[in-house]
């Protein structure tokens, strides 16, 4: 009797472990994405490269579906437009997989991965920095990983949820929304499908006063239904914005009339310099917001529709 109550032990122990949201896969994907060898991501670089390979090969890892169109890979080019380069135009790809649950309706979870590599595409804020590799750990090594913690997480869970996932690395985004725009203008998977987006840019330096705020709020109705659901006691502490748009991927499938929600923890001193280091990441902070997420993602579930509403009357 003995072995049989440890041998039970183990494998809910072991089913427990899977479900959780783990600190240390966080860190594991910052502090690869936003090593000094990485040299900052700028896309176009070998390296902007072996970090979408880097994210191929963990959503392989979890038996996922490739959905871009070599692969898990979706190419096109981007072109570097604030400063003058000889390399104006430069190839990108965005890193895509399916979860397949054999449901009627998908929801979309993105993050960008691109970043300003050594200061020589433009948008830096620190002075005298062109040649300086910006690591960009915050932004966007922290939406990476949050992005593949989730995919392990719905992937590894045992449980068949009642809606497919499609996650996507965005490519340069740090150069215009590009690689998002690509995509829904290229889409591989029916944009008709796809039951609302989560898109998590620079989710790695909460701040606990003010809280993470999640942009989006009004661009579905039922997202105060979902929200009236969720206790806030339960999480981080949060507050919503009503608009849809936001300076991150999200906007791209909110033109598109898809419900959004953007999560953003909000600037800082480090933003767009070279000073955005893996260890100024909050990362037990950053594993309390993605249980915020999944909160919101399965209160989800019980929305059979989520129609759109366009917070922005005058583009209609």
């Amino acid at each position: 009797m003995k072995k049989i109550v440890i041998i039970l032990s183990l494998v809910v122990g072991a089913k427990s472990f899977a479900q959780e949201i783990e600190v240390k896969n966080l860190k594991k994907h910052v502090y690869f994405l936003a090593d000094d060898k990485m040299k900052g991501r700028g896309t176009g670089s070998e390296e902007n490269l072996k970090a979408a390979k880097y994210i191929a090969k963990e959503f392989k890892k979890y038996k996922l579906q490739p959905l871009g169109e070599d692969g898990y890979f979706q190419g096109f080019e981007a072109k570097v437009k604030k400063v003058k380069v000889v390399d104006s135009i430069r190839s990108a790809k965005n890193v895509i997989a399916f979860l397949d649950n054999k449901a009627e309706k998908t929801i979309v979870i993105g993050a960008h991965y691109d970043h300003l590599g050594e200061g020589k595409q433009g948008s830096s804020l620190a002075k005298d920095s062109y040649g300086m590799i910006h690591n960009g750990a915050d932004d966007n090594a922290s939406g990476v990983a949050g992005l593949l913690e989730l995919a392990r997480f719905y992937s590894k869970n045992k449980v068949t949820e009642p809606v497919n996932f499609l996650f996507i690395a965005f490519g340069a985004e740090e150069l215009g929304l590009v690689g998002s725009r690509y995509f829904v203008k290229h889409p591989t998977y029916d944009l008709s499908k796809v039951h609302w987006m989560l898109n998590m840019d620079m989710i790695g330096r909460l701040n606990k006063e003010s809280g993470v705020s999640i942009i989006g709020y009004g661009t579905s109705p039922t997202f105060e239904t979902i929200f009236n659901e969720i206790n806030p006691t339960d999480f981080v502490k949060f507050y919503t914005g009503y608009e849809g748009r936001g300076g991150s991927d999200q906007t791209s499938f909110y033109e598109k009339d898809i419900p959004v929600l953007f999560f953003h923890t909000g600037g800082h001193d480090d933003y767009h310099k070279p000073t955005d280091d893996a260890d100024k990441v909050d990362y037990k902070s950053l594993k309390g917001i993605l249980n915020l997420e999944k909160a919101v993602i399965e209160e989800s579930f019980k929305i059979e529709t989520m129609p759109f509403r366009s917070t922005d009357k005058t583009e209609k």
